[in-house]
């Protein structure tokens, strides 16, 4: 059923799925109505969301909203759950490298909470553990393990320590207090090499210390090995060399999706669906296959769009670069409601949208993405990357959405703003979205639209 690309309403999405239905393919095994996720799962925040009206956008978000149900089958299969916390990209290719086991980011519980609109306790749970609303959302993860109420508990748990969020490394600590066995690996400060220090070139243009990536090396090493023994079978270089190409297949797919809409003339898919995407490559929403399909299908709508010269947005809409993920997901649609456009993005987790070298061994050429974490190394690198990039996309203004209570956003919004506006002449807007950002739209709403209208303005100049 051909259709003009437009954002609708969860109840339109409810009429356009039933003509879908009738007239369409049939659904994967996960699809169906999106409101069932507000009936079934209390997902209340859906209701108050605009959708891309496209069936590859209804295939994404179905994707995202059952994994809890994908992680449970297999389980019932016979395979092992690793939890993988906080590196955002490296443990879950090592564990996708084997048939036998599925990785997933318990992180992902802190939006739990936008999602079921506060009615799913966790934050309630945590502070009643000493983590209060003074930490990151993503407190919300230690709720989740208590409660076993949002993701089955994991055959084993991973997590990154050393630069990583004190928020996050001190809720895994009071995690495994709790009696939870976590298996640590340490990440560096990256750090700029010494002069005559060996250097090693790393993804995005850095460069780390030859030892620093050694040494990460040598802790990956420990966790092939404690996937190995989990799987009981070996993971051996030629495994772990088919899961980097078969992960790179993956972000090569997702580069081409950002590098379409972000320089696209009419803006061919909504903020929303590009967060999602680009969440994807994190632990493909733990089933990579299925990922690879969405992301095809999404792929080929927006080459369809852009062949036609049809978009979701006003023609005239501003461009716009978004540094940090929003806790509500709302603000994605309010940009929108303003005028701006998604152009370019930071979800802090660039890394894992780049390829993984393919002609390095393959543990040092995951230990070079690791080091590329823009989280793991200065401020300033993090903000020149963020400079080329809004370059690259010729982004009209910059917006850094400070995550509430987390420790690395007290100065890193500040840095970030400045070394953009030294070099650029583009307005810049540093804001704080909740988890539940609707008593503070009509705030956030005046401060975008001031942005977008100063954007314009510049324009005429």
């Amino acid at each position: 059923m051909n259709a003009l690309p437009r954002k609708i309403s969860l109840a339109e999405w409810d009429a356009r799925h039933a003509c879908l239905v009738k007239e369409g393919p049939a659904e994967p095994s996960y699809g169906g109505p999106l409101s069932r996720h507000v009936s079934c799962r209390q997902d209340l925040r859906l209701e108050h969301l605009r959708f891309d009206n496209s069936p590859a956008a209804l295939r994404l978000w179905n994707l995202l909203l059952t994994e809890e149900d994908r992680l449970g089958a297999h389980r019932a299969q016979g395979r092992k759950l690793v939890g993988a916390m906080k590196d955002l990209g490296t443990v879950p290719v090592m564990a996708y490298s084997l048939p036998n086991l599925i990785a997933f980011y318990p992180d992902g519980a802190w939006w739990t909470p936008c999602l079921m609109e506060l009615s799913d306790g966790l934050f309630n749970v945590a502070s009643r553990l000493g983590v209060e609303e003074s930490f990151c959302p993503v407190r919300a993860m230690l709720g989740a393990f208590v409660t076993q109420a949002h993701f089955p508990l994991p055959d084993m748990l991973v997590c990154s320590v050393g630069a990583v969020c004190d928020d996050f490394s001190a809720i895994a600590q009071r995690l495994a207090a709790l009696g939870f066995v976590i298996h640590w690996w340490e990440m560096p400060r990256r750090r700029r090499p010494d002069p005559g220090e060996e250097a090693v070139p790393l993804p995005g243009g850095l460069l780390a210390p030859a030892a620093q990536v050694e040494f990460v090396r040598t802790e990956l090493e420990r966790i092939r090995r404690l996937l190995a023994e989990l799987a009981g079978q070996p993971l051996d270089e030629s495994a772990l060399a088919a899961g980097i190409q078969a992960a790179n297949r993956l972000r090569r797919q997702l580069a081409e999706l950002r590098r379409l809409v972000f320089s696209a003339e009419h803006c061919p898919l909504p903020a929303l669906e590009v967060l999602i995407a680009e969440m994807l490559a994190i632990h493909y929403c733990s089933d990579r296959e299925e990922t690879s399909a969405v992301l095809g299908e999404l792929l080929a709508e927006v080459q369809q769009r852009i062949a036609d010269r049809h978009g979701v947005l006003d023609r005239d809409a501003v461009r716009v670069f978004w540094v940090n993920p929003v806790a509500d997901m709302r603000a994605m649609d309010l940009l929108e409601e303003c005028g701006g456009r998604l152009c370019g993005t930071d979800f802090m987790f660039t890394h894992a949208l780049v390829e993984i070298p393919e002609d390095a061994p393959p543990l040092a050429a995951l230990a070079r993405v690791a080091l590329a974490d823009p989280m793991v190394g200065p401020t300033q690198d993090r903000a020149e990357q963020v400079l080329r990039a809004i370059e690259e996309v010729k982004a009209e203004a910059l917006v850094i959405s400070r995550i509430p209570g987390a420790s690395h956003c007290a100065r890193e919004g500040v840095i970030i703003r400045q070394r953009v506006q030294a070099r650029l002449a583009i307005p810049a807007l540093e804001l704080e979205v909740p988890p539940l950002c609707d008593a503070m739209i009509p705030t956030l709403r005046s401060r975008l639209q001031a942005l977008v209208e100063t954007a314009m303005a510049q324009r005429q100049r």
